[in-house]
């Protein structure tokens, strides 16, 4: 009986086994969860091992140097890039004569004495400009002035002769020319609104303007001209120090090579524009007609051809330096002269002489070697406020830049002009404006042209100083004759905005009235 009910009791009441779908739903369950894990996991250790690991590189890169003793991942300085500042810069100068710093991994030391400058400037077996790492990809990588040895060298000879005397006396009366029209353009804009304006664009556009001509004469017409002086200024913005990296539609590089695009189309008419009017028995008159002149003479040592693109390439590069650097010596000559009406006076004395009273006489080069005043103005200017406040290197090997110190391969190493020119032994106070410095032959300033770095050094230097130095020269000394400035300053007007190159915080307010012994 018992077991009877037993087996009926079994048979009645559901044996437990176990369901196949419940297995496999379970395993899987738990599957997954410890897969995900392991994938967090894993992803998680990869990224920490890689943050050691840029902070062990960047630490091992920097050494002993002066500088943060940890990178920020990824950006490393790069919010402090974005608006660097003139107090900033001096800081990191004052730091160290050299010291490290990191941006998007780009490994950086910056020299801040005159000793450290020049040996970049003049070890190009070591390093090679880049002026900034967007640079290459908007000026071109095959760009003249990213040129290194045999070819740099030979490039630059055939460039000198763009900028003899006979070539320069042919600039200067493009310059004067077009200075005149766009001085009675602002006093003629200044009578219609007496207010105050800011200079920098109108001094930009008056660079641009001349450059174009002198540059490239007539063979890029008059709303092509406009166009490009309407683009470059994103070409300005992309040059900056530090930008962010990738050309990506929106971004500040993609619109610079944009704005390229359409100068060098511009660029490469005018060079095949001048090749045929020389070919037709013309005379040089602009820096393009100067170039084809010698390459067509046959005694021309290193005579070579030229493409359109190549030539154009060279004056593209040409109107970036004389677009910003020059605007900024321009605009700062102006305000310093505004600043000490002392200098300005003495300034216009000697253009009264030289000219002979007549002020509608045009300029000529060898009227402009009998104003030594007016350079000493332009010099000192451009001392007190450097265009530009560093030059980037990238090194192409392993340099030992001192004795217990090497830089990298592939990094930037940045020499700084500003401290040698404001060296206190070499230019007793050197915040202040003294022209009359550079008037001493046997002067600290002359006695050492080694701290004069405005132009760079070594055999990257500056290849149209002559030329730059004419151009905010004869701007400054037509302006003195022709027309007052009164400059209205601002909590700004001694504040440093650094772009591609230094301009002051509030653009420089100026007043324009004509002079009456102008007339």
């Amino acid at each position: 009986m018992a077991s009877a009910r037993d087996q009926s009791m079994k048979a009645s009441m559901p044996a437990y086994t176990s369901n196949p779908t419940h297995e496999v739903f379970t395993s899987a369950f738990f599957s997954s969860s410890s897969g995900s894990a392991n994938w967090l996991f894993t992803t998680l250790a990869i990224v920490f091992a890689l943050l050691v690991l840029e902070q062990s590189v960047y630490r091992y890169k920097k050494r002993h140097l002066p500088g943060a003793n940890w990178t920020i991942p990824l950006i490393g300085k790069f919010a402090d890039s974005v608006k660097p500042t003139m107090e900033g810069y001096k800081k990191q100068w004052q730091s160290g004569a050299l010291s490290a710093v990191s941006v998007f991994n780009i490994f950086i030391v910056m020299a801040s004495t005159n000793e450290y400058a020049r040996k970049i400037f003049n070890s190009p077996n070591h390093a090679e400009p880049c002026l900034v790492y967007s640079a290459k990809q908007v000026l071109l990588s095959d760009n003249w002035v990213f040129l290194t040895g045999k070819v740099h060298v030979e490039y630059r000879r055939i460039l000198n002769t763009l900028f003899t005397r006979k070539a320069l006396g042919v600039y200067v009366g493009i310059q004067d020319e077009i200075t005149r029209e766009h001085i009675a353009k602002w006093l003629a804009e200044a009578a219609k609104d007496p207010s105050p304006k800011p200079i920098m664009m109108p001094a930009r556009d008056l660079n641009m303007v001349t450059s174009l001509r002198v540059f490239c004469g007539k063979y890029i017409p008059d709303h092509a001209a406009q166009e490009i002086a309407d683009k470059y200024w994103t070409i300005t913005v992309a040059l900056e120090l530090v930008n962010f990296p990738l050309a990506l539609p929106g971004t500040k590089i993609y619109r610079a090579i944009q704005a390229r695009k359409i100068a060098m189309r511009w660029l490469e008419h005018a060079a095949h524009e001048s090749k045929k009017a020389m070919a037709a028995g013309g005379e040089p008159g602009c820096m393009l007609d100067e170039w084809v002149h010698v390459l067509a003479d046959p005694n021309h040592k290193g005579r070579r051809e030229f493409s359109d693109h190549e030539m154009a390439m060279v004056v593209f590069s040409f109107l970036f330096a004389s677009q910003d650097a020059m605007s900024s010596g321009l605009i700062y000559g102006f305000q310093h002269l505004a600043d000490h009406p002392e200098i300005l006076e003495k300034l216009r004395e000697e253009q009264a002489r030289v000219r002979g009273g007549d002020f509608q006489k045009p300029v000529t080069l060898e009227m402009m070697d009998e104003m030594p005043y007016l350079r000493a103005v332009v010099k000192e200017s451009m001392r007190v406020k450097p265009p530009v406040t560093m030059v980037p290197y990238k090194t192409t090997k392993a340099f030992p830049i001192s004795s217990d110190y090497t830089v990298p391969v592939g990094s930037m190493v940045i020499p700084s002009i500003y401290p040698s020119l404001h060296d206190a032994e070499v230019f007793p106070e050197p915040e202040a404006f003294l022209p009359e410095r550079w008037l001493d032959p046997q002067g600290s300033a002359n006695q050492n042209p080694k701290n004069y770095l405005v132009f760079g050094s070594g055999p990257h230097k500056c290849i149209g100083i002559e030329y730059a130095v004419m151009n905010i020269g004869l701007v400054l000394a037509d302006a003195a004759v022709l027309m007052n400035w009164e400059h209205v300053r601002t909590e700004k007007s001694d504040k440093v905005q650094i772009i591609a190159t230094l301009f002051p915080q509030d653009g420089c307010l100026m007043k324009f009235t004509p002079r009456e012994q102008a007339s």
